[in-house]
C-alpha cells in the first residue's frame, strides 16, 4: 500500500473515532425473541434474533443517590414483518448487580416479569441458541436476566416497554462505577433512530474524576458533590455496555486506581484518574497568556472574524492574577504590549483586536521567537498560536524556525498550536506542540474556529498543578501514556494508562507547581489488581494499546520512518484489532495472524515510507495528523469493529480482538503456522459444557458458528457438523 494511500485512511481512521463509540464488552440491552411460527420444535436454519424486530428508540434515565442506583428504561420495539410476532423478553442484569426492586410495562400497563438467576437463565438461553441455531444470546451467560411473556404484537405495530429497577453500588477506594447493557447491534434488523443514556449522580462525599471508558460523555457539574453525565447519538448501532465512573475524595486532588491483570501474558494495565475539584479558586495558579495570531492575507473573512471572537472571550474569561499581551503576525510582527500586562487593560486589548485587518505574509519565525522572549520564566506560561498558512516571510525554513524557537522558550513555556484549514505545516506545528509540552488542534473546513478554541481555553483556563510528575511506589510500572504528562486543570482531569509486571498494594505520589511552590500528594492503600478486569476494567488493554498506537503514529510523522516503530504499531494493532494506516487493509489478507506476515508487512511499509517522502501540508497530512493525535489522546479505546467491502472483519471482544477469515471469527493471538486447536462442534453437548466451564468463552462464541478463541491455556475451535 502507498503511504499516500495509507494517510488517506489515516482520515479515515479520524472520521471512526469522531463518530464510533469507545470499545468495551459487548452486553445487549433487553430483547425480545420471537417463536417463529415456521418451525417447531427445531428450526432448520438458523432464526437470528437480529432479524426478528427493529429497536426503535432505546432511552435510559439513571439518578444514583449515595451509592443507591435506580435505572429507568424506555425501549420501543416494531415488528415490521408480515406476520404476527408474540415471544419473551429477556434483559440481562449488570454484572455484580444486587437488584432489590423491579417494574415492568408495556404499553402502560404493568405485568409480570420474573428475576431470573444466572443458573437458571444459563438453561433458557441454551434452549433459546440450539432452537434457533443463533449463537449471539450466548453472552448473556452469567448474568441474571428479568424474564415475561410479551403480548402479540401485529404487523406493523409497535410495543413500549418501560423497565424500572434498583442496585447498591459500591465504593472501592473512592471509585464508584455504573454499568448498563447497551447493545443493539445484534438484536435490531435496523439502527436505532435514537439511543441516549442520562445519569444524574448526588454524592455524600466530594466528586473528583467523571469518566467514561465506553462513550464519549458531555458532563454538567452542578456543584462539587452534584453532577449529569450524558450521552446521545441517531441512527446508531450501540455495541458495547455504557461505563461511567467517578471518584470520589475530600482531598484537594483526587486519584484513583482502575487495573487489570493478564496471567498469561504476566502483566496488567492500569487506568489512574486525578482530578481536582470544581470550587478550586484558592488553588489556582496565576498565569500568563501570549496569543500568537496570524493576520495574513489568508486569514480575510470569516476566519480573522472568527478568530477575533475567539481573542476577545479569551481576554474575558482571564482570572484575577494572570496576564496577557498579543502577538500579531503577517508580513511583520506587531504587539499589543511589549509587556505582559495585567487584566485591568482587557477593555483596551479589546478595542484592539476589533481593528485588526487580514493581509501580507507570513512570518511565523519572527512571532514565535518574539513571543517567547517575553515568557517570564518564574511563573506558567501559556502561548496559543494560530496559523492557517506556511511561513512565507522571514525564516521559511520549518527546521530552522523549530531550533531558533527552541533556543528562544523558557522552560515554562506550554505552546498550544492551532492549524486551520489544510495549508498548514503539520509537522511544524506538532513539534512545536511536543517539544513545548502542549498540544495541536486542527480546525477543518467548516469548523467553527471561535468555538473551538473557546471550548479548547475553558479547559486550560485555571491551572491547579503544573509540572506534574506521577509516581507509584510497591511495584514497577512502564510504559506510561500520555507522555509528557499534561498540566492539571480546574474542571478537568488527568488520565493516565500503563503497564505493571506484578500486582500489589501501591503508593501514588502526584507532585507539581502550585504558584511556584512544589507540593507533593500521596495517596496510600490504592491496590493494583492480581484479577482479570471486569467492566470498565476488561477494556483497558485496548485503551493503552490505542494511546502507544497513536504515539507511535506521531513519533514515525514528526521524526521520521523508524522500522522498531512501525513494526510494533503492525503487532499491536493486529492484536487488539485497531484500524492504523499500515494495518486497515490487512485483515482480508491470509497472512495477517501469523508472525512471519505481520513481520513482511512492516518491512514492506517500511520500504515504502523510505522510498517515499510523507507530505508536511495539505488535506492528507492533516488527516493523517489529526487522526494519530485523536488516538493518541483517546480516553476511550479504538473502534470496536472494522468492515470491508470485500466481506473481511475485525471485531473486539472486551480487550481481545478477532478477524473474520473465510467464514471463521479467529483471535489474533493465534498464529495457524505454529499453533493448534481443540474442536468442539457447535452446538453440541461438549459445545454447551466448554462454556459452562470456560464462561470467558461465551462471549466469544456469540460472534458467529465457526470461532477459534483461546480460553485457559487452549484454542478451542467451534465447526460446524457436516
Amino acid at each position: 500500500m502507498s503511504l499516500r494511500k495509507a494517510l488517506h485512511i489515516a482520515a479515515l481512521l479520524a472520521v471512526v473515532l469522531s463518530t464510533v463509540l469507545g470499545a468495551g464488552t459487548a452486553r445487549a440491552d433487553g430483547v425480545i425473541v420471537i417463536d417463529p411460527p415456521w418451525c417447531d420444535p427445531f428450526c432448520a436454519e438458523p432464526v437470528y434474533v437480529g432479524d426478528q424486530l427493529v429497536v426503535r428508540n432505546h432511552h435510559v434515565d439513571v439518578t444514583i443517590d449515595n451509592q443507591v442506583a435506580t435505572t429507568r428504561i424506555d425501549q420501543t420495539f416494531l415488528n415490521q414483518n408480515d406476520w404476527v410476532a408474540e415471544g419473551t423478553y429477556l434483559f440481562p442484569v449488570p454484572d455484580g448487580a444486587s437488584i432489590s426492586q423491579f417494574s415492568m410495562i408495556v404499553d402502560g400497563q404493568e405485568i409480570e416479569a420474573t428475576l431470573l438467576e444466572a443458573e437458571e437463565a444459563r438453561k433458557i438461553y441454551e434452549e433459546i441458541v440450539r432452537n434457533m441455531k443463533d449463537p449471539a444470546l450466548l453472552e448473556y451467560i452469567g448474568r441474571n436476566v428479568i424474564q415475561a411473556r410479551i403480548f402479540p404484537i401485529e404487523p406493523g405495530q409497535e410495543r413500549e416497554i418501560q423497565i424500572e429497577y434498583q442496585q447498591l453500588l459500591t465504593v472501592e477506594n473512592g471509585l464508584v462505577q455504573y454499568t448498563y447493557p447497551l447493545n443493539t447491534e445484534r438484536f435490531s434488523a435496523e439502527p436505532l433512530e435514537q439511543a441516549s443514556v442520562r445519569v444524574e449522580v448526588i454524592s455524600g462525599d466530594p466528586v473528583r474524576a467523571i469518566y467514561s471508558p465506553s462513550h464519549q460523555i458531555a458532563v454538567d457539574r452542578k456543584s462539587d458533590t452534584h453532577f449529569v453525565a450524558g450521552w446521545e447519538e441517531s441512527d446508531v448501532r450501540p455495541d458495547t455496555d455504557f461505563e461511567l465512573i467517578y471518584t470520589v475524595s475530600s482531598e484537594a486532588i483526587g486519584a484513583n486506581l482502575l487495573s487489570s491483570w493478564d496471567p498469561v501474558k504476566g502483566e496488567g494495565t492500569f487506568l489512574l484518574l486525578a482530578a481536582p475539584g470544581i470550587d478550586v479558586d484558592e488553588q489556582t495558579v496565576s498565569k500568563d497568556i501570549i496569543v500568537v495570531l496570524d493576520t495574513s492575507g489568508s486569514m480575510e473573512g470569516e476566519k480573522i472574524e472568527q478568530a477575533k471572537e475567539a481573542l476577545i472571550y479569551v481576554l474575558e474569561q482571564l482570572n484575577e492574577g494572570d496576564r496577557f499581551t498579543i502577538i500579531e503576525f503577517s508580513t511583520g510582527v506587531r504587539l499589543y504590549d511589549d509587556k505582559l500586562v495585567g487584566i485591568d487593560e482587557v477593555k483596551d486589548a479589546i478595542r484592539w483586536v476589533k481593528r485588526l485587518q487580514a493581509d501580507g505574509g507570513t512570518n511565523i519565525d519572527e512571532a514565535l521567537t518574539d513571543a517567547m522572549d517575553l515568557a517570564d520564566a518564574e511563573r506558567p506560561t501559556y502561548l496559543l498560536f494560530l496559523t492557517d498558512g506556511l511561513p512565507t516571510e522571514g525564516e521559511t525554513n520549518a527546521d530552522a524556525i523549530l531550533d531558533n524557537v527552541e533556543d528562544a522558550a523558557a522552560d515554562n513555556v506550554r505552546l498550544f498550536s492551532f492549524g486551520v484549514g489544510d495549508d498548514v505545516d503539520t509537522i511544524l506545528l506538532d513539534t512545536l506542540s511536543q517539544e513545548h509540552h502542549g498540544a495541536t488542534t486542527y480546525v477543518r473546513p467548516g469548523q467553527q474556529l471561535d468555538e473551538t478554541i473557546a471550548a479548547f481555553y475553558g479547559k486550560i483556563s485555571s491551572p491547579v498543578l503544573i509540572d506534574v510528575e506521577v509516581t507509584i511506589d510497591g511495584v514497577r510500572t512502564e510504559e506510561i501514556y500520555p507522555s509528557p504528562l499534561p498540566d492539571i486543570f480546574a474542571g478537568t482531569q488527568l488520565v493516565i494508562v500503563g503497564k505493571y509486571t506484578e500486582p500489589g498494594a501501591v503508593t501514588i505520589t502526584i507532585t507539581g507547581e502550585v504558584n511556584g511552590e512544589r507540593r507533593s500528594f500521596v495517596y496510600e492503600g490504592q491496590e493494583l489488581s492480581d484479577e482479570r478486569g471486569s467492566g470498565a476494567s476488561k477494556t483497558l488493554p485496548r485503551l493503552w494499546a490505542t494511546r502507544k498506537v497513536g504515539y507511535l503514529l506521531n513519533q514515525i510523522r514528526i521524526n521520521g520512518e523508524n522500522e522498531e516503530w512501525i513494526q510494533a504499531v503492525v503487532d499491536l494493532s493486529v492484536e487488539f484489532g485497531i484500524v492504523t494506516p499500515y494495518t486497515s487493509y490487512l485483515i482480508t489478507e491470509d497472512d495477517i495472524l501469523t508472525t512471519a506476515g505481520r513481520d513482511q508487512v512492516a518491512q514492506a511499509e517500511y520500504d515504502q515510507a523510505v522510498a517515499t517522502a510523507a507530505p508536511r501540508s495539505g488535506e492528507e497530512a492533516v488527516d493523517a495528523a489529526f487522526g494519530a493525535g485523536a488516538l493518541a489522546g483517546a480516553d476511550n479505546a479504538a473502534p470496536m469493529a472494522v468492515e470491508t467491502e470485500s466481506g473481511g472483519a475485525m471485531r473486539a471482544v472486551g480487550s481481545r480482538a478477532f478477524v473474520l477469515q473465510d467464514g471463521v471469527w479467529i483471535e489474533t493471538i493465534f498464529d495457524p503456522s505454529t499453533m493448534e486447536t481443540v474442536q468442539v462442534e457447535f452446538l453440541s453437548d461438549e459445545y454447551f459444557a466448554l462454556l459452562a466451564s470456560n464462561p470467558d468463552l461465551a462471549e466469544a462464541f456469540a460472534l458467529g458458528d465457526q470461532v477459534i478463541a483461546f480460553s485457559d491455556g487452549t484454542f478451542y475451535e467451534v465447526v460446524v457438523a457436516d
